[in-house]
């Protein structure tokens, strides 16, 4: 699950480090209100399916052409392949199945606490606009 929300976060870590300085104001200052709506968006989807989601790293050897270096009399070095067994890892997503009354009682506190942020957060928005104001964009 952790897996989950840093790869959601993701786009906004880059959007911070390469964004504008309004765009970094907005995203250090919000951090915890996006991080709720996340996982709030996340529960919701768990009661609408009735499971979660959850990954897992599945290690498998296959067969890969794995380069050699031979050198000939004079030292000189050529790059040979041959067959050879490789360790690939993928990650693979399986169904986990939920307690609806649990998953109704984490929806409602991670509601109740993305309402009780939503007025800073609007304030450290607005606080953001004014300190690093942009131009228009046409």
């Amino acid at each position: 699950m952790t897996r989950n929300i840093l790869l959601a976060l993701m786009p906004v870590l880059v959007v911070a480090a390469c964004g504008t300085p309004q765009e970094q104001c907005i995203s250090r200052n919000t951090r915890e209100y996006r991080t709720i709506s996340s996982l709030l968006a996340e529960v919701e989807g768990n009661l609408a399916r009735g499971y979660a989601w959850e990954e897992r790293s599945v290690t498998r050897a296959e067969w890969d052409d794995c380069p050699y270096v031979v050198r000939d009399k004079d030292g000189n070095a050529r790059i040979l392949y041959r067959s050879c067994m490789r360790d690939v890892t993928d990650t693979e997503r399986y169904r986990v199945p939920i307690d609806p009354a649990a998953e109704t009682r984490k929806r409602d506190n991670l509601l109740a606490r993305k309402q009780a942020l939503t007025p800073s957060a609007r304030a450290a928005v607005q606080a953001c606009k004014t300190a690093y104001p942009e131009e228009e964009r046409s």
